[in-house]
């Protein structure tokens, strides 16, 4: 078998429910219905926030997946009942009722499983590397990617980075003005959540600034590394090809399945 050149890229928005998103990205009149259908068609993944506030059925994961194409995946944030807590390796049951309650039932339009932390949950190392010891890495017979996303600079410590690695856990690239921004590599796959766009701009980045985002997943996918993105240790030498999920959330949201269909766009390229 021949090895991969590059990783996939897939890129996506924040859930497909957004009322301003109707007749400026879905179709006037599309049913509510169709709306996942037709945002997967256009996209090639999205984030589930919902999962991280409540529980979904078995039934409506398999819902999900009956609706979107071969190839598209989904990231679920991982449930605030595991991760909003004092003591982080006491999450044990919270991350059984998680995964018991039917994620796997997405087969392999499941992606990533983000696990969200507080912006003021400090870094202690011995209780987060109790937290990454209770993540499965199969569960159900399926292998399951996690993915962490810290909040708080006390994160940006050497320390953080050689726990991460020991797990060969990835961390959040976040592109936020407050939040901490880590590009250091830990894991196999990158993950950003580009937080940065702007209504007023037609795709949320300005067209040069997206087109550098383009070209750092794609970067990322051939196992290298940006320059200009800030880490806490040192860059490391190319590695193997390296899955990358892209998300364009949260600021310029009305614009962000815009921005996500035109770096698919760019990808094809």
């Amino acid at each position: 078998m021949t090895a991969k050149k590059t990783g996939d890229i897939r890129v996506g928005i924040g859930g497909w429910t957004f009322a301003p998103w109707r007749g400026e990205f879905y179709p006037k009149g599309l049913p509510h219905a169709k709306e996942l259908a037709y945002a997967s068609e256009r996209l090639t993944s999205i984030e589930v926030n919902g999962t991280f506030y409540r529980s979904q059925s078995p039934a409506t994961y398999r819902k999900w997946a009956s609706e979107v194409p071969d190839g598209f995946v989904f990231s679920l944030k991982g449930s605030r009942f595991v991760t909003n807590r004092k003591v982080l390796k006491e999450a044990g049951d919270s991350i059984k009722r998680f995964m018991e309650s039917g994620v796997t039932e997405l087969g392999h339009k499941l992606g990533p499983l983000l696990w969200q932390f507080a912006p003021f949950k400090k870094f202690d190392e011995a209780d987060f590397g109790g937290f990454l010891e209770l993540l499965p890495d199969k569960f159900d017979g399926h292998h399951i990617r996690h993915v962490v996303e810290v909040r708080h600079d006390s994160f940006k410590a050497p320390e953080f980075i050689a726990l991460l690695r020991k797990f060969s856990m990835p961390v959040v690239f976040t592109d936020h003005e407050t939040y901490p921004n880590i590009a250091d590599i830990t894991g196999d796959f990158f993950y950003a959540r580009l937080q940065r766009g702007e209504d007023t701009i037609p795709t949320a980045y300005p067209p040069k600034q997206l087109s550098a985002w383009t070209e750092r997943l794609r970067t990322f996918a051939n196992g290298g590394e940006p320059d200009d993105l800030p880490r806490v240790g040192s860059k490391a030498k190319k590695g193997a090809p390296r899955d990358v999920f892209a998300y364009i959330i949260h600021e310029g949201k009305v614009r962000a399945p815009a921005a996500a269909t035109t770096m698919i766009e760019q990808l094809k390229d």
